[in-house]
């Protein structure tokens, strides 16, 4: 059993949710995000719905990429050793590419590709280190295919985020290290709270309930729920770029 868990963006969204869930199944918990009174708030709850548990917190803006390596190996000193990493820490801004938007593209390419580039090194030192560990990668169906408009720069983000895992699991194939790569389809967080009228939205319990199972399974991939987007992502793939365009 991974007994102890690292999760980014915990505050809130996906990550609070998996917090949840994690603290319930008995685990000690490692979170961080860069709201500090938030993870106190969660901080206060997991540990009086269970008191068996341990959860350490502190905060981290994961574009502070040597504050990383900090975090994470404080972190591995509380706990003695991290069993498992969630990365999960992401940002959902985005404009047309050609449009004015550079500033918001520019931030979610750094938040989601290259402060997670960050934070996978900093994971599988830990667990080279004990030669042991689990690392998850939060992706999205939107990596299945380039998408258009206000998600052009996160759908890349997240298609790179899975060949980069791909890539940390080829090279740790021959150890016991494992690594998963989710594809979350349309579970409502915070990042999508404004957004109206999206087809097949499940809700944050819901998803977060799911996506736990999917890890504890420790599987290569995982598409979560697997209805409608395992379809999906095979339609994407080989439908006319024009009619994808069409469809988002």
């Amino acid at each position: 059993m991974r007994r102890n868990i690292l999760i980014t963006g915990a505050s809130s969204g996906l990550g609070r949710g998996l917090a949840r869930e994690f603290a319930a199944r008995g685990r000690d918990l490692a979170l961080c995000a860069r709201r500090e009174d938030r993870l106190e708030e969660l901080r206060a709850e997991l540990t009086a719905a269970h008191p068996g548990i341990r959860v350490f917190v502190r905060p981290l803006d994961v574009t502070d990429h040597e504050r990383v390596f900090e975090v994470f190996r404080a972190f591995a000193s509380d706990l003695g050793t991290l069993d498992r990493v969630v990365v999960n820490a992401g940002l959902g801004k985005g404009q047309p590419i050609g449009t004015g938007g550079f500033r918001p593209n520019r931030q979610t390419v750094e938040t989601n590709f290259v402060a997670a580039l960050a934070q996978c090194e900093a994971a599988v030192e830990a667990f080279r280190e004990q030669g042991a560990g689990h690392l998850v990668v939060m992706s999205s169906v939107s990596a299945f295919r380039g998408f258009p408009r206000n998600l052009t720069a996160y759908a890349a983000t997240k298609a790179g985020l899975a060949a980069l895992a791909e890539g940390i699991r080829a090279d740790l194939l021959r150890t016991p290290i494992r690594v998963t790569t989710l594809y979350p389809g349309f579970i409502r967080s915070e990042m999508n709270e404004r957004v109206r009228n999206t087809p097949f939205l499940i809700d944050t319990a819901t998803g977060c309930r799911l996506l736990a199972r999917a890890i504890e399974r420790e599987p290569v991939r995982a598409v979560v729920p697997w209805w409608p987007w395992v379809p999906f992502g095979v339609a994407m793939r080989w439908l006319p770029l024009r009619w994808v365009a069409r469809m988002l």
